[in-house]
């Protein structure tokens, strides 16, 4: 394969978010449609794979179950994934929740967001980094002067590498970074047409645990102030508070239940496939999830952390202009 350039990663990676999108917009048809049968609420929440607080609920019925107390109940819409395409399809009332974390949320707030958010998890310092490979000879992350990593863009992955540069006196303009949505990166970074690549755990425990790999840095290193975030489209929490606190609650006392006992969240369908995790990379995520934070409503400590990390992309060149974050946080614990 050829040398990637930044102008055809930069359309590959358009195309493949434009592309994201149609499962979304299948299930999906105009702002405000969450009606269901009778008196029933849909929460249009992407489907949650293999893992986690939302796979457990959707597996046991228990999401079901807390949903139907407030009149409501899920349909699952796509898939998890990146923010990105998950905020278009919140502004474009195709979807009603979705998770993201608030270095992409900060991209996505400067495009007229029809969304708010609800929730705020402290970033995964351990599950976060810039991944190497073990025989490239990068030591350092001033060994990355003069080599391409790959990164989403205005996400998780160039804010990582940005702070990591910022931290070690590297100018931003000596390393290339090329852009890939995440779930296209792998087959790119094992072959070697990029020198390392900066993710989160979602991708990064599979490429830890396969041995061939370690963090040059990961989170806790750089500093990082990637907190997650739940966000709810705004009509639907103006229209339905009472779900939004009750999908609130549910994933606040999950995360709290995942973090002491994460087993019985990992491998939540099938142990087996792409999805699933074993040996060392299930070690890992066991660990980082009992090392995580959990669900909590967002504070003014939470939003100062936001606003640091808008200000970062702004000083960086990733954003053209300032974001206020305030205004686009919702207080949960106030809805009714």
């Amino acid at each position: 394969m050829n040398p990637l350039n930044r102008r055809a990663v930069r359309t590959a990676a358009a195309l493949a978010t434009t592309a994201a999108l149609f499962p979304l917009a299948a299930c999906g048809t105009a702002e405000g449609d969450s009606a269901g049968d009778g008196d029933t609420v849909v929460v249009r929440i992407p489907d949650p794979k293999n893992s986690g607080v939302l796979a457990l609920g959707k597996k046991n019925g228990s999401l079901g179950k807390a949903l139907a107390k407030v009149g409501a109940r899920v349909e699952w819409t796509g898939s998890s994934g990146p923010f990105a395409p998950a905020a278009q399809a919140l502004n474009a009332g195709q979807l009603d929740v979705a998770t993201g974390s608030i270095t992409s949320g900060v991209t996505a707030l400067t495009q007229k967001p029809g969304f708010k958010l609800f929730s705020a998890t402290t970033p995964d310092g351990s599950g976060e980094g810039i991944l190497v490979r073990k025989d490239s000879g990068i030591k350092t992350v001033k060994d990355l002067a003069g080599r391409k990593v790959a990164v989403n863009q205005g996400g998780t992955g160039e804010y990582l590498l940005l702070k990591a540069l910022a931290r070690h006196g590297v100018p931003a303009k000596d390393v290339e970074r090329v852009y890939l949505r995440p779930d296209q990166t792998a087959s790119v970074y094992k072959t070697g047409q990029v020198d390392a690549w900066a993710s989160w755990a979602a991708y990064s425990v599979a490429e830890l645990g396969s041995g061939d790999s370690r963090f040059v840095a990961d989170g806790a290193a750089v500093g990082s102030d990637n907190y997650s975030f739940h966000a709810v489209r705004t009509g639907f929490a103006e229209q339905h508070p009472e779900v939004v606190k009750a999908l609130y609650a549910y994933l606040r006392t999950g995360s709290a239940a995942q973090k002491a006992d994460p087993e019985k969240y990992v491998n939540v369908f099938t142990d087996r496939g792409p999805t699933a995790v074993t040996g060392t990379a299930k070690e890992l995520q066991l660990r980082i999830l009992r090392e995580g934070g959990t669900v909590e409503p967002i504070g003014a400590e939470d939003i100062e952390r936001f606003e640091s990390v808008a200000r970062f992309y702004l000083d960086q060149k990733v954003l053209r202009k300032p974001v206020d974050i305030k205004p686009h946080v919702l207080d949960v614990e106030a809805l009714g």
